[in-house]
């Protein structure tokens, strides 16, 4: 019987430790997505994967730390070259050893990180979005859309508690023209994973009564400079491109164009920039309008004075004219009294024949009217006298009465009923047996 041999999981942590450390004790660039980060006491904490490229499934899983002394540096200079802080969701080329703790289990230390890979992901991923929105035909649908003359109704997506958004609603309270401007707020998440739920709800909330807003402006004053990178996704960018206001985007600098940036109607560098904008535009159109009435005085002035020079030209001419008009006017007008007289003994002599020949025509149709009437009276008497009792008495016919009716049927009499029987010359009564 073969012994067997037992060990402590101690002892075997301890040989994994080893094997590890002996067989795998160089540094190794790995290349990973950053699922979960963390920062405690100095030190950084991560949760490394690896997905299918189509599906999205994670097929590798590890934790990885990277410790305060090397961290300071790595931090630092992996912002100097993205200007960007090391996130979720971003893809990364790690310098890591390996390290196996009896207690703690398996993780990667990182000795390093290559920033410039990260710099050059973003980018690729950037050029995808902008090429598939671009595809779809909606890249610059909502820069296509006009600012209305008078956008005074403001939907503003931001943080209820950023700077920016108090910055934004002063300045345009404050304005030196006095324009009243009314901004309802759309809290939103402005960095981190959940900008592009939050600020998509936002989006959506808004279009349900878009009626009652201008415009939309997307504000982040407050926050990191760095935390852009939720404003760089397509289902964002889309809603944005798609939407039916235009959209004033303010969540950035100089250096930082998101991709939201560059689908918005218009992209200024801060929240006060956007109110400017919006105080600009507005006295633009009160400009327009005063320019506009100003040609339009100008053109009314000009015309009355052309019509009153037309006018007094024309009050020179009117007396020769006036006595040309009138002679040629009464000559028409007794032209035309002439023909209507004419006309009239014309018309009214046809009329008198008319009534002639309808008068013989009446008499005419009376005279046989008459004939065909004592026709059909002689005919009715003629069948009338047919029809009299007497007369069909006379031939031989006679009437039965029963209770003063004429018998016509056998159902109205019955056995020991009294009848009377009319003849020609006289009545007589019989009993039904």
């Amino acid at each position: 019987m073969t012994t067997r041999h037992e060990m402590t999981l101690l002892e075997l942590n301890g040989m994994v430790r080893d094997l590890i450390n002996h067989e795998m004790n160089g540094t190794y660039w790995v290349q990973a997505e950053i699922a979960e980060k963390s920062e405690r006491s100095g030190h950084c904490y991560m949760e490394l994967i690896q997905k299918e490229e189509k599906s999205n499934t994670p097929v590798a899983r590890a934790s990885a730390k990277c410790w305060r002394s090397k961290w300071t540096l790595v931090k630092a200079h992996f912002f100097t070259v993205t200007q960007k802080e090391l996130s979720p969701g971003m893809k990364v080329l790690l310098n890591v050893t390996p390290q196996f703790h009896e207690n703690y289990g398996f993780s990667w230390i990182v000795q390093d990180i290559d920033p410039t890979f990260t710099v050059g992901d973003m980018a690729l991923k950037r050029e995808r979005i902008i090429k598939e929105l671009k595809a779809t035909g909606t890249f610059y649908d909502n820069k296509a859309l006009p600012l209305p003359m008078f956008a005074q109704h403001i939907a503003v997506i931001s943080s209820e508690s950023a700077a920016g958004y108090g910055d934004f609603c002063k300045h345009l309270s404050e304005n030196e023209y006095g324009y009243i401007f009314k901004t309802t707020l759309f809290p939103a998440i402005m960095q981190g994973e959940q900008v592009e739920s939050s600020v998509v709800d936002a989006l959506n909330m808004i279009n349900d009564k878009i009626e009652e807003y201008d415009c939309v402006v997307i504000t982040r004053g407050g926050g990191a400079t760095c935390d852009l990178s939720g404003f760089d996704t397509y289902n964002l960018a889309f809603n944005v491109a798609n939407f039916p206001l235009p959209v004033i985007t303010a969540i950035g600098h100089d250096r930082d164009e998101s991709i939201l940036d560059m689908v918005a109607n218009t992209r200024v560098k801060t929240p006060t920039a956007a109110a400017a904008f919006l105080i600009d535009h507005l006295h633009m159109a009160e400009l327009a309008i005063d320019r506009a009435s100003q040609r339009l005085v100008n053109v009314v002035t000009s015309r009355m004075v052309s019509e009153k020079a037309r006018l007094r030209h024309l009050s020179i001419q009117i007396p020769s004219l006036f006595s040309v008009v009138s002679i040629t006017q009464i000559g028409r007008l007794d032209a035309i009294q002439k023909r209507m007289g004419n006309l009239a003994e014309s018309y009214l002599f046809r009329q008198q024949q008319q009534i002639e020949k309808n008068d013989q025509l009446l008499v005419l149709y009376s005279n046989q009217k008459m004939t065909n009437e004592r026709h059909r009276m002689d005919m009715l008497m003629n069948k009338i006298e047919a029809l009299d009792p007497v007369k069909i008495l006379e031939r031989g016919y006679s009437i039965t009465w029963h209770e003063g009716r004429a018998v016509t049927n056998l159902d109205v009499v019955s056995e020991g009923s009294v009848i009377e029987t009319q003849v020609k010359n006289g009545r007589f009564k019989s009993v039904v047996s």
